[in-house]
């Protein structure tokens, strides 16, 4: 049973899972490399509960025991120090984790679950960094993680069934329905996602349709409850071409090969909600 959790990486996924998992009543560490990274990560996730709050969704104990569950640090032994379990959210990029992993492999007791939060990478590559590969798993949230309930558990080739099972047990503690995705570039869900992402977005820059005709369109014509352009606004340009190049590079698949206009998109800081402007204007 997990009861005490490290979050690494206090980005709007680090932020998100470690809010889970502090209403899901597990002790919860964030870190980040820089103080001003993680009280940002914090002060989301007060403003999230607080908000809770406002409603009326939890009262003021629950949410004061809330936030009394987390702490913030920019100290890796320090964040790490007895937790049942780390779960990795850092940039989406292979030597990046690597490190990581590599780090918290040599810090973490060899019982310490490890878990990755990428939505595309290998997770037996990420663990051949560690001696320790068999306690190596991914773990992959859906942005907002407050509010989505998926969780892709993926298993690297060495993972322990032991690992497995506490992650699944994991994931519907705080709230979540995990899914066993096998060790594929993408999963389950990106595989198809970033397709979608990326058709949206060669539209729009060949001109067959705007954001909005898109978005209404998935909408009202495929039952989708945000529409392809709107999500990629909320999750970040940025992120989509990470995943798109990942995911490309991983499969050679034409079809991944991003659309220059995510490129070009990045380029000009036009990275959705985050920076004000993306396909839309916030």
């Amino acid at each position: 049973m997990i009861k005490k959790l490290c979050v690494v990486g206090a980005g709007t996924m680090g932020a998100g899972i470690a809010q889970v998992a502090a209403e899901g009543g597990i002790e919860t560490t964030i870190r980040d490399v820089e103080e001003r990274f993680v009280e940002r990560g914090l002060q989301t996730i007060r403003t999230f509960i607080g908000k809770k709050l406002e409603k009326g969704k939890l009262d003021r104990e629950r949410h004061d025991e809330i936030l009394d569950r987390l702490r913030g640090t920019t100290d890796l032994a320090a964040a790490v120090a007895g937790a049942d379990m780390v779960i990795e959210a850092v940039f989406e990029d292979l030597a990046l984790k690597k490190k990581v992993f590599a780090e918290l492999d040599s810090l973490c007791g060899r019982d310490t679950i490890l878990s990755s939060n990428t939505s595309t990478l290998s997770i037996t590559a990420i663990a051949s960094a560690t001696e320790n590969p068999e306690r190596v798993i991914g773990t992959h949230f859906f942005s907002p993680v407050p509010l989505m309930r998926l969780v892709e558990v993926i298993r690297g080739e060495k993972t322990a069934e032991r690992v497995v099972e506490a992650t699944t047990e994991f994931c519907r503690a705080v709230g979540k329905t995990p899914v066993m995705a096998k060790d594929v570039p993408g999963f389950i869900v990106n595989r198809f996602l970033c397709l979608l992402y990326n058709e949206a977005a060669d539209q729009i820059e060949k001109g067959y349709a705007t954001p909005e005709d898109i978005d209404l369109g998935l909408k009202l014509g495929a039952n989708h409850p945000m529409g392809p352009v709107e999500i990629m606004d909320m999750a970040g340009v940025d992120v989509v071409l990470n995943a798109l190049k990942a995911l490309y590079e991983m499969t050679g698949d034409e079809r991944y090969r991003p659309s220059p206009l995510l490129e070009r998109m990045v380029r000009e800081n036009r990275l959705g909600r985050k920076t004000g402007r993306g396909f839309y204007t916030y």
